[in-house]
């Protein structure tokens, strides 16, 4: 086959990886960089064979998608980059409309989930594209953004504007960490293709491994294309945002589809099941 169709979030929250991609790990893969949202349709419609989506999507597609090993994106506390800016303080709002980004999944259900669980709220809920420039339409009380976006505003908000960091918020409802993206292969490609799986596997871990030991290059690579200082970067990545799936994340995933279950956002508890592929820990 041609080369192996893999996705890649076009997001800071996984710079290490981007920067080992540019550097020669891509040899082989086909990488397709987009939004969550984005990933989450193209996997779906067979356009890739492994991408990272949003938690909730592997939820959705269980049956269709095995969880790739040792791989995700997660916070333990603060995440700072999904954020929701409000006009009033978070306890106010009750049925008010909040915008969603158009960008991503598990954060649309995240919020659902503590609106409800925490604030005993019924927001109308409308997906929308949004900015920073003007982060609340003047038809709703509160926007939810997330990635870089949310970054800046959660760095950046606005003196009229509350700012509410949805991992501290996750972590206040159920004392866990909060895993928002992870690594998914399709059943048909690991069936078809298992040594296949085994180097794109070994190329992804081995690429975010790479990145890892080589933050300080990798944020420089990108640092005056974007709107933050290397420092608040430094911390961002790995102080902030992780990368390893140990056991209790796994646990905290589980947390967290069993209250999108409550809320009826998906139609049941997924099963665990990962890829069999031979293991390297970073």
């Amino acid at each position: 086959m041609d080369n192996i169709r893999v996705g890649h979030i076009n997001f800071l929250n996984v710079l290490p990886l981007t920067y080992s991609y540019k550097n020669g790990y891509d040899q082989d893969l086909s990488i397709m960089y987009d939004v969550p949202s984005a990933l989450n349709e193209a996997i779906k419609s067979s356009r890739l064979d492994i991408s990272p989506v949003s938690s909730i999507t592997y939820a959705r597609m269980s049956d269709e998608l095995l969880l790739i090993p040792d791989i995700c994106i997660r916070a333990d506390l603060d995440v700072e980059s999904i954020v929701l800016i409000s006009r009033k303080p978070i306890e106010e709002i009750m049925n008010d409309k909040i915008i969603l980004t158009a960008k991503s999944a598990t954060s649309h259900c995240l919020l659902k989930i503590i609106m409800t669980e925490s604030y005993g709220a019924a927001p109308v809920y409308d997906i929308r594209h949004i900015n920073v420039d003007k982060p609340v339409h003047y038809d709703a009380v509160a926007s939810l953004f997330i990635g870089d976006d949310a970054l800046y505003m959660y760095l950046n908000t606005p003196k009229d504007l509350y700012c509410y960091d949805m991992g501290k918020e996750w972590h206040k409802l159920t004392g866990r960490s909060m895993v928002y993206a992870v690594w998914t292969v399709r059943k048909d490609f690991a069936r078809n293709y298992p040594k296949l799986l085994q180097f794109a596997y070994d190329k992804i871990l081995s690429g975010l491994e790479n990145g890892i030991k080589n933050k300080s290059a990798a944020i420089n690579s990108i640092i005056n294309e974007k709107p933050f200082t290397y420092e608040i970067l430094d911390h961002y990545l790995g102080g902030i945002i992780k990368w390893n799936l140990p056991e209790d994340a796994v646990e905290s995933l589980v947390t967290f589809y069993n209250l999108a279950y409550k809320l009826k956002l998906i139609d049941s508890v997924p099963p665990i099941e990962f890829a069999d592929v031979a293991r390297m820990c970073i």
